[in-house]
């Protein structure tokens, strides 16, 4: 089994945290979209795929049953389906296909192919992902950087956050699509300590951490010792567009 897909099996073992701590997404990011049939990759609990139910029928197609079921609830409207997309065949077209922050869990080899051949011929491939970038409680994320080298090995030494500009801009060439069209929304959101925890507690690589609690233990420290038990977190979302040149 690939790290991908050791790690991307990883967010159900705690379906109700990870509704509770994962960020939405930016409101008029929606106003970019357009549908009326949705198909919606990886909804997790639903964060985008409930403003996508505004636009259309969303069918949105999940490896997690127990991210699947909170989905469901969180957004009524929508059909969720339990089924892994690089396997998982559509019946019908539609007019947009939605991946946010989750497009990189899919097979790369076949992941472009398979969206467009669930695209009726013009239909639009959107591609959302989030990043954590410079700004916020900008000292916390330097200090922190001393307990991820304490407790994971695999965290390079210095590591510091890259400003926004640095971000790249992130899509898959294919001969299946158009010129893709990039919008950036940058954001900010607080947390308190419990929230921040939870936090990162929904992330794959922490999840399978050996020393997970050490190292969560001593964050929640240094987020209430020297930061009064409330810090900053800064986002920048991206979402790219492209249409469908062909239909396969």
């Amino acid at each position: 089994m690939s790290d991908r897909e050791r790690l991307r099996g990883t967010f159900g073992t705690d379906a109700a945290r990870y509704h509770r701590a994962r960020p939405t997404y930016p409101p008029e990011l929606f106003d970019a979209l357009h549908g009326p049939r949705i198909l919606e990759i990886g909804p997790g609990t639903g964060q985008a795929t409930l403003p996508l139910t505004a636009l259309g029928e969303v069918t949105a197609v999940e490896l997690s049953p127990d991210l699947a079921a909170v989905a469901r609830e969180h957004a009524p409207r929508a059909h969720v389906v339990v089924a892994d997309f690089d396997v998982w065949e559509p019946t019908g077209r539609f007019d947009l296909v939605v991946s946010a922050t989750a497009f990189h869990w899919l097979d790369p080899s076949t992941r472009m192919a398979r969206c467009a051949r669930a695209l009726r011929t013009g239909g639009t491939l959107a591609v959302i992902s989030t990043h954590h970038i410079a700004g916020g409680t900008e000292q916390f994320f330097v200090d922190v950087q001393e307990i991820y080298e304490r407790w994971d090995p695999a965290t390079p030494p210095g590591l510091r956050l890259s400003p926004a500009d640095a971000v790249p801009h992130e899509f898959d060439p294919s001969e299946h699509f158009g010129p893709p069209v990039f919008r950036r929304y940058e954001w900010e959101q607080a947390y308190d300590t419990d929230a921040y925890a939870d936090l990162l507690l929904t992330y794959s690589n922490h999840i399978v951490l050996p020393h997970r609690d050490e190292l969560v233990a001593d964050i929640r420290r240094l987020v209430d010792t020297r930061y009064g038990g409330r810090v900053v977190k800064r986002y920048l979302t991206q979402l790219a567009t492209a249409v469908t040149v062909t239909r396969r």
